[in-house]
């Protein structure tokens, strides 16, 4: 089922294929490009407040005229897809945000281990075809409870979100297409560990944000070898849903971060 929200004012829908793949985005305002990228179950109505993927994302980018000076913002997965855009092409991204995820192979380990206190969907989901089965004909359901407990603050995602949400992950192929995701978690934090012990860091400015009651401190803190122009912020009152849950809060630290400059001064 499509997603039939309205856009916001001056903003449009397009479908473009990037690398074989076929993605939907909504493009629309003026300025320095900013590239927001939303986790899992999301999709692009996480923002209407405010590695193959990485390369889907920039080649959607050059389709569309982009080739440089990005801010890229990522939340959950669309975190993960950020830092492996700005791991691999650091020389394109002026600011990255990354916000309320554990990243692959800083810390996100640590966080699937449910013995130690870890999360316990992410052996779940990367387990082959069975969320599919189990969730197949209850994402309505599932979702609902899924944003209740994530998000911390009842009611910040009435039904009629959740079934638009839902509409876009039904049935067993969508649930698949998702749960992929989850399935290249521990090849993504082998990568991205190995280009670590190269001695490579990220030479742009990086914003992690942390929702209150969710991760709070833990991304900036797993990140600080990692990047070195590292600024961390932690949303009071917050679940994981920081764009929607305190949005004017979370644009309180986003914008001032974006106008600064995109290196530290006398670095390149």
């Amino acid at each position: 089922m499509s997603d039939e929200t309205p856009l916001p004012h001056g903003f449009e829908s397009i479908t473009v294929t990037a690398n074989g793949t076929r993605l939907h985005a909504v493009v629309g305002g003026s300025g320095a490009p900013v590239l927001l990228l939303h986790g899992w179950p999301q999709t692009w109505r996480a923002w209407r407040h405010q590695d193959t993927q990485a390369q889907d994302m920039r080649e959607l980018l050059a389709q569309l005229g982009i080739h440089g000076g990005v801010h890229v913002v990522g939340h959950d997965i669309g975190g993960m897809v950020a830092f492996a855009y700005a791991r691999r092409h650091p020389e394109e991204v002026d600011h990255l945000v990354l916000v309320e995820l554990a990243l692959p192979g800083f810390g996100l380990e640590q966080a699937m281990d449910v013995a130690s206190g870890g999360l316990f969907h992410f052996g779940l989901f990367m387990t082959e075809e069975l969320p599919e089965l189990l969730l197949e004909g209850r994402e309505s359901e599932f979702l609902t409870w899924w944003f209740d407990w994530l998000s911390a603050v009842p009611g910040t995602f009435p039904q009629e979100e959740v079934a638009t949400v839902a509409s876009s992950y039904r049935g067993y192929e969508a649930l698949r297409a998702g749960f992929a995701h989850y399935r290249a978690l521990l090849e993504d934090g082998r990568v991205n560990r190995a280009w670590h012990e190269t001695g490579e860091t990220l030479p742009m400015p990086v914003l992690a944000v942390g929702g209150e009651h969710s991760s709070g401190a833990r991304l900036a803190d797993s990140l600080g070898t990692v990047a070195p122009h590292l600024t961390g912020a932690v949303i009071a009152g917050s679940g994981h849903f920081v764009p929607e849950v305190r949005p004017d809060a979370f644009a309180h630290e986003l914008l001032p971060f974006l106008s600064a400059p995109p290196r530290p001064a006398g670095r390149v």
